[in-house]
């Protein structure tokens, strides 16, 4: 059980910084202008799950083919590089908004589902869910993550609601990126660590 709860607590801290400034979440505030903010989520958690599910999937497939202490090694380099990603900024330009924005399908449930679902596919939160899947089992992975991105998504989507344009972006990003680095380090040094003993 503390396996289960550790792997949990850590996808959804992970991957709920990871959303922070990323494009998805520009993608969310922008549904959310055209559709209820309930539909949205709904929407959101649904391609979550299924991209995430894949994400975890790749991550178990990785886990059985490479050994421990290498893929510590490798996971602790990617979160550095997540954090140069956080840094260096996600955004959606003019084309992309409007191509969320006019995608029209049979309902506003499927066309949130579709838009967030392609915008989600090669993502930070997607490589990030796939990094730390190899840390942790999948199960806590797939839900920790999907948690951590609602989560953040939701708050987007409330703060952008009540604050349009006023949000720190900056700020935000630079935060996300200290933690990743700071995870970064850790890992590596643990890595570091295995390889030696």
């Amino acid at each position: 059980m503390t396996a289960f709860l550790a792997g949990l607590g850590f996808s959804a801290v992970a991957i709920f910084i990871a959303e922070m400034g990323d494009k998805t979440q520009l993608v969310a505030m922008s549904l959310a202008t055209r559709y209820r903010a309930l539909t949205v989520l709904l929407g959101i958690t649904a391609a979550t799950l299924v991209v995430h599910a894949g994400s975890v999937f790749l991550a178990e497939v990785l886990g059985a083919a490479i050994p421990t202490d290498w893929l510590t090694l490798v996971a602790g380099a990617a979160f550095l590089l997540f954090g140069l990603w956080t840094l260096r900024g996600d955004e959606m330009t003019e084309n992309d908004e409007r191509r969320a924005a006019s995608r029209r399908i049979r309902s506003a449930f499927m066309t949130v589902f579709v838009v967030f679902l392609v915008a989600e596919l090669g993502d930070k939160t997607m490589l990030a869910t796939i990094t730390v899947g190899t840390q942790h089992h999948w199960l806590p992975v797939w839900i920790g993550s999907t948690l951590g991105m609602v989560a953040a998504d939701a708050i987007a989507i409330a703060l952008g609601a009540a604050l349009g344009k006023k949000l720190p972006e900056r700020a935000i990003r630079i935060g996300a990126a200290v933690l990743f680095f700071g995870a970064g380090a850790v890992m590596l040094g643990q890595g570091a660590w295995m390889l030696l003993a």
